[in-house]
């Protein structure tokens, strides 16, 4: 028979056993979870949650169409309607299986770690001064061209004003597209530049117009809102077949670039410019999408090409600060 004290000391080494049992136990499911952490191909698994996401709208839109159509009275054309509705259906299904493949293909180049940015104020500087995207306040650039569906003119206004956001203070440009003389686009982006020289893209509040009313707000997000994340509008030092994001707003603004060379020359109205720097740019939100850009040291960019189109839009001159 165990005395008082012999069973306390047992009791204890019961205790301590168990412990030691439950600290291991608790680093074997840690080490299980980071394994799994460490596994997961998060940028595939974001592919797969935006085409959820995209057929469920698909679905969605169709369900609201055909809510549509019972109110038609007229049966031919409430049938027409019907038809109509399962068309645009399967038009949306296929666009997003389309920016399925879009995402899945930019997946291979940025690989499986989650897009998550450390953004710290301190290691941000006041004006935007990279050779390629220099911002200065004041400044106006002037851009124009035929298109498909007509004469383009493009005022980027650098204005003096800023926003701040995630604590970094951003230079605001106003944006402003014209069609024929009618207002098309009106845009207010944000930009930053780090320590290191990239040039970062924080945001846009925009608008698209036609006959003279706004028809959609579309692509407007700001950083740190609701998921949103910034990203590199142009890089400190671009190197050929660097592959990054521009911006990062799921299923509201994705653009990507590819950079494409560094030695390109371009005549446009504004001048001759050589070691043009030139980038493609693609969105799995249109995936049938394709822009070469062209950047100036010194001067910014001075010509965008549509790929599907070929139309031009040309800088044609820059209106000092």
């Amino acid at each position: 028979m165990m005395t008082s004290p012999t069973r306390f000391f047992v009791h204890l080494l019961n205790g301590a056993r168990k412990s030691r049992i439950i600290v291991g136990l608790a680093i074997i499911i840690l080490g299980l979870v980071e394994f799994a952490e460490a596994a997961t191909d998060f940028c595939q698994k974001t592919a797969q949650d935006a085409l959820q996401g995209c057929q469920d709208a698909a679905e969605s839109g169709r369900s609201v169409a055909q809510g549509k159509c019972d109110n038609v009275s007229d049966p031919i054309a409430r049938a027409d309607c019907r038809k109509q509705a399962a068309a645009d259906f399967q038009d949306a299904l296929q666009t997003c299986q389309d920016g399925y493949a879009s995402r899945q293909a930019a997946c291979q180049k940025f690989g499986p770690a989650r897009y998550d940015p450390v953004i710290d104020p301190a290691n941000f500087v006041r004006h935007v001064t990279n050779p390629f995207f220099p911002l200065p306040p004041g400044q106006t650039f002037v851009y124009e061209g035929h298109t498909k569906d007509g004469f383009v003119h493009n005022d980027f206004i650098v204005t003096r004003k800023t926003k701040v956001i995630l604590g970094v203070t951003c230079t605001e440009v106003h944006d402003v597209v014209y069609l024929d003389g009618e207002l098309a686009e009106d845009t207010l982006d944000w930009y930053a530049q780090d320590n290191q020289g990239n040039v970062w893209y924080f945001g846009e509040s925009t608008a698209e117009f036609e006959d003279g009313r706004p028809v959609t707000v579309e692509g407007s997000f700001t950083a740190g809102v609701n998921g949103d994340k910034p990203g590199i509008i142009m890089e400190a030092h671009s190197v050929p077949g660097d592959f990054y994001r521009q911006e990062f707003a799921l299923a509201t603004a994705e653009d990507n670039a590819l950079v494409v060379s560094l030695d390109t020359t371009v005549k446009v109205p504004a001048g001759l410019f050589h070691h043009c720097l030139k980038t493609q740019e693609t969105t799995p939100l249109e995936p049938d999408a394709l822009e070469n850009k062209f950047y100036a040291s010194g001067v910014g960019n001075v010509l965008t090409v549509d790929r599907r189109t070929g139309d031009r839009i040309k800088l044609v001159k820059i209106h000092p600060n």
